[in-house]
């Protein structure tokens, strides 16, 4: 939440340059306060356990937040139970003709596709379209983030010679007066999970975005839209300590072949218990994204 302090107190300089969030009285009795109305499109198999990764990072702000959570119509979960789908979700003709602040759009393991060949890709399209007018800002995770790259920027997802699945260093590219990087550290710690990856240099070279935190290993992790809108992160910062030894498990009982997590387990033994190294910069990333692209830029009223 941002400091109030007087305009000509002599440490606002200092403070504005090492990127913390002031505001003056002239704009505080400006700011009206209302809950704030976030849909999240969950697309993950298991949607209880993304409900309580995703649920957990919002709740951990002073903001107040209504939830609602959008299905497809055009694909039944396999994984969740058809009354849980009915008693908590709604489709998009339900919500398509509301106003949301803040949009989430999670990841799905269905990389190995072509966007087309997706069975909801339509409806997603739909939704992403709608999105541009009725949503303040969207945060897209992981398959979400490689979907927004490509229907929003041209930008395509390609296939890896083998799953990336580990806990990865990642360096800040752009951190001057980028709201969505205050507190984070120089380098961090992130979790990836996925068979794809998208280029860095295409990133690099898209005149509307900007890439802010990279890989060597994984590849680009965080972009942001110049207009803010669009927030991508190909990673799962969401994730808690054991989702990615469960996965893992999930692949071997399944019979793929698929390297330990890198990184993750200690002395990569996978009888030994991760620890998680990412948490704080997860709840970092949430927050900054609910209060600068959400609550600091949503209108009161929407018109």
């Amino acid at each position: 939440m941002p400091i109030n302090i007087p305009k000509t107190l002599p440490a606002r300089a200092l403070l504005e340059k090492e990127n913390i969030f002031i505001m003056d009285d002239e704009r505080a009795v400006t700011q009206d306060i209302r809950p704030l109305n976030i849909l999240i499109l969950n697309l993950m198999p298991d949607k209880q356990t993304t409900e309580g990764h995703i649920l957990r990072l919002l709740g951990n702000t002073p903001l107040q937040l209504n939830i609602t959570f959008l299905k497809t119509a055009t694909y039944q979960p396999k994984h969740t139970s058809k009354s849980h789908m009915e008693n908590f979700y709604q489709t998009f003709d339900e919500v398509k003709d509301k106003k949301f602040d803040g949009l989430i759009i999670t990841g799905a393991p269905i990389e190995h596709l072509q966007f087309e060949e997706v069975s909801y890709w339509e409806e997603m399209v739909t939704i992403m379209n709608w999105a541009e007018k009725n949503i303040t800002s969207t945060l897209h995770i992981c398959w979400g983030a490689q979907a927004a790259l490509y229907h929003h920027f041209g930008i395509d997802k390609f296939p890896l010679k083998e799953k990336c699945s580990g806990i990865f260093r990642h360096r800040i590219y752009n951190s001057t007066n980028i709201e969505l990087l205050r507190g984070f550290d120089d380098e961090f710690i992130a979790p990836h999970s996925r068979y794809t990856n998208v280029s860095e240099e295409a990133i690099h070279e898209h005149p509307e975005l900007m890439l802010l935190a990279s890989s060597q290993e994984a590849g680009p992790f965080l972009m942001i839209s110049k207009d803010g809108r669009h927030i991508m992160a190909t990673g799962h910062l969401e994730y808690e300590t054991d989702t990615l030894k469960q996965e893992y498990e999930r692949d071997l009982d399944r019979g793929l072949t698929v390297r330990i997590p890198a990184h993750y387990f200690p002395d990569n033994n996978p009888d030994e218990q991760p620890l998680n190294r990412w948490r704080s910069h997860a709840h970092l990333l949430f927050s900054n994204w609910l209060n600068y692209y959400v609550y600091q830029a949503t209108p009161f009223e929407w018109h």
